[in-house]
């Protein structure tokens, strides 16, 4: 698909990814001005009609308004999780399908997938069992998107594509202690422990839970790279292939921030799901995406981001 002169919806474009997939777009020869964004306050996609007047006129839709959390906003609003993220997909889907859109892109989650999936994590392994218990309401809801794609490709012909990215970070991340992911919240506890010269800073669970790391500008050049080219009714995970346990990465972070105390581990808060890594050849063979950002130097810049541009949170 060329996108130079289509008209293109972005949710949550003035959020994380939604920036970088905006800015790759116009990199790639898409007009800004063809480039349709709106935040949350200005159409709350909760509501049917905002998403009906969202995709109106619009060629292709990429969905990627999301309500998310790390493991304690999780566990503290699983309901709204559920509803906000179900309801939206749901609805801006079908009301892109009554519009004569092009084509929907749905980026779901890596939480999606079931809690003891086989590593690397392959997308036929996708409906094999339930999602880890804390992140299950919001995997649940991303997850219905793809039944929807699935389901509007078979009876009326929709191109709808479903992608499955692992956990993001890079520069720009939330930072939000009440809702920011795992690496974001260390380094602000790494931070502000060095800062309060503690000689110890508590983390929660065991450490031997393992994640997969995307740097943010390598999945929005994935997402753009499937919308030209990707146009099939499977899942596609979105990674690198790579994991580290968390207790590797609070100690890489450690090192780099320059905290001279001792990590703890608070056994009684949940490891979340036990392991995440993904099988990334599909979207190498379908449409020619491979990461380029080691995490090493993603993850220098993301702690050079923290430092220089986030004020301390003391919480």
């Amino acid at each position: 698909m060329n996108l130079t002169r289509k008209k293109i919806l972005v949710t949550g474009a003035r959020g994380f990814l939604g920036i970088c997939v905006v800015k790759k777009l116009v990199e790639i020869g898409a007009p800004s001005k063809n480039i349709r964004t709106y935040s949350s306050r200005e159409l709350d996609l909760r509501v049917k009609e905002n998403c009906e007047k969202a995709v109106l006129g619009v060629d292709v839709v990429i969905h990627l308004a999301a309500k998310v959390g790390g493991i304690g906003f999780n566990r503290a609003r699983p309901g709204e999780l559920y509803y906000d993220n179900a309801i939206m997909g749901i609805q801006l889907m079908e009301a892109a399908r009554l519009a004569g859109v092009e084509k929907f892109v749905a980026v779901g989650t890596i939480c999606a997938y079931p809690k003891f999936t086989p590593v690397p994590f392959r997308e036929i392994d996708l409906w094999n069992g339930y999602p880890e218990e804390t992140n299950a309401p919001y995997g649940l809801a991303k997850k219905m998107m793809l039944v929807q794609a699935q389901a509007y490709r078979q009876q009326y012909g929709f191109n709808a594509i479903y992608l499955l990215p692992v956990n993001l970070y890079g520069p720009g991340e939330n930072i939000n202690p009440e809702s920011a992911h795992v690496l974001p919240d260390l380094i602000r506890k790494m931070r502000n422990a060095k800062k309060k010269n503690k000689s110890e800073v508590v983390l929660w669970g065991t450490g031997r839970a393992t994640r997969e790391f995307l740097y943010v500008d390598d999945a929005a050049e994935a997402i753009v790279k499937a919308v030209q080219k990707y146009d099939k009714g499977e899942p596609v995970n979105i990674g690198t292939g790579f994991e580290i346990s968390i207790r590797d990465l609070a100690g890489e972070i450690k090192r780099l921030i320059g905290y001279q105390g001792t990590i703890v581990w608070d056994k009684t808060k949940p490891d979340g799901q036990p392991r995440r890594m993904l099988d990334t050849s599909k979207a190498e063979a379908e449409f020619d995406f491979k990461a380029m950002t080691s995490f090493k130097e993603g993850l220098r810049r993301t702690i050079e981001w923290h430092l220089e541009e986030v004020a301390d949170y003391d919480r």
